[in-house]
């Protein structure tokens, strides 16, 4: 009878196969599908569908500005800065906030609106930016859509065929949801992004909260490609109390966000 291959041997495998990779938000090695190299431009030809998918970009100069601004400030902070980040704000009015390969990042109207804060804001960035950085979104749509699909339509995006292509993968790539285990290093990432940069942790609680709370009056879409809060805010809230400290002396920013945001949209 043959012999079972162990774990650490099948995937050591897998990892010569297909190629591993450090994660840098964690320090963990972890199997790779798509080369790094491809993420810029992955999302460089689907951002364009996905914006226009999600009602197109706020026609607002000041208000992206804005919403850029804090985005960037994440990015200053994060693990990985190769990536150009592209920050905007879309008119969609569903609560969602979505990444895409190569430093792409998409905030609806809807969220928006239900947030309170700057430092909500960098909270919802951060995360999202987190998931770039770790390439969750890389691994999930070569995953879920395949590597060979992604960059055949990238290859005919000029063709009749090409263009209902990507409009269908944008619409799987808006449908696709992370592991509980991605979200959770993109919550805690996230607040180690948020409070280098200045913003208090706390305010991501209190996002989830917030969504919680709408998802009880009605369901939300983000949970449809999120977990549900329970016990994110429970972890969230322990690792803010072990780890960070004078968190009076961090920034919240509601003037600044009601003022350029929430006048704005009003």
């Amino acid at each position: 009878m043959p012999r079972r291959l162990s774990l650490p041997i099948l995937y050591l495998f897998f990892c010569l196969l297909a190629g591993c990779a450090i994660n840098p938000v964690t320090g963990d090695e972890e199997l790779m599908f798509m080369p790094e190299e491809r993420d810029a431009v992955i999302g460089k030809q689907y951002a364009p569908e996905v914006e226009n998918q999600m009602g197109e970009k706020i026609d607002n100069p000041q208000l992206q500005n804005y919403i850029n601004y804090v985005g960037q400030k994440i990015v200053r902070v994060s693990h990985d800065r190769d990536f150009e980040y592209h920050f905007t704000a879309v008119k969609d009015k569903s609560v969602n906030a979505i990444s895409l390969p190569g430093g792409y990042v998409f905030i609806t109207k809807g969220m928006l609106k239900n947030l309170d804060s700057e430092a909500q804001l960098a909270g919802v960035l951060g995360h999202e930016v987190v998931h770039i950085v770790a390439r969750d979104t890389s691994n999930m749509m070569s995953n879920e859509i395949g590597i060979e699909i992604l960059l055949a339509a990238v290859a005919s995006d000029k063709t009749p065929q090409g263009v209902l292509q990507a409009a269908d993968i944008a619409r799987q790539i808006l449908s696709l949801q992370y592991s509980r285990d991605d979200e959770k290093v993109a919550d805690l990432g996230g607040l180690d992004y948020m409070a280098r940069a200045g913003y208090n942790p706390s305010a991501m609680v209190e996002t989830i909260q917030m969504l919680q709370k709408q998802n009880e009056i009605r369901p939300l879409e983000f949970f449809s490609t999120h977990p549900s809060p329970q016990n994110r805010i429970e972890y969230m809230t322990e690792k803010i109390r072990k780890t960070y400290h004078n968190l009076s002396n961090l920034k919240d920013g509601k003037e600044d966000y009601h003022r350029t945001v929430i006048e704005q949209l009003n």
